[in-house]
């Protein structure tokens, strides 16, 4: 059985162990991201809750679509770019923005001088899809909830 908890300060929550799921090749394009995965210490399985801190010049992931996983993201402090299909917003502390399953790819970068930080929120869907446009990538969920990467013509990472 796991030991959950009843509450917790969020910044003090442990970082993900790996920092990122993408291949090797991808995920060293996410440094400078924190991500304390919040809603695993609370044996959430429907969706997942992250605290994330971006700090100068990070990404919070690659340009991105999900096929069936809505998503949500609160700026706790901090200013971020929501880049957005093929737009671009400032977002600052106090703002968020939800992104509906199959909606537009989108991903935040701090451009900024310090770090941001969000609240990320998002749908735990087998069978999940994930297009990245701007890169040779697709990623499907299985129902361990473990992501499998292929490049677009389906070849394995």
């Amino acid at each position: 059985m796991n030991k959950t908890l009843d509450f917790v300060l969020a910044d003090m929550a442990p970082l993900r162990v790996k920092p990122s799921n993408y291949p090797e090749e991808f995920a060293r394009r996410m440094g400078g991201r924190d991500k304390r995965p919040i809603g695993e210490l609370f044996g959430l399985t429907q969706f997942g809750v992250n605290l994330t801190t971006l700090h100068p010049g990070a990404v919070s992931a690659l340009h991105h679509q999900h096929s069936l996983q809505d998503e949500f993201i609160y700026v706790l402090s901090g200013e971020v770019v929501l880049h957005i299909g093929t737009k671009e917003h400032v977002l600052k502390s106090g703002m968020c923005a939800g992104f509906k399953a199959n909606g537009k790819a989108h991903h935040l970068h701090n451009c900024s001088q310090t770090d941001a930080t969000i609240l990320e929120v998002g749908s735990r869907v087998e069978a999940d899809q994930v297009s990245y446009p701007d890169d040779d990538l697709d990623a499907v969920m299985d129902a361990k909830g473990q992501w499998s990467f292929e490049h677009k013509n389906g070849q394995t990472y």
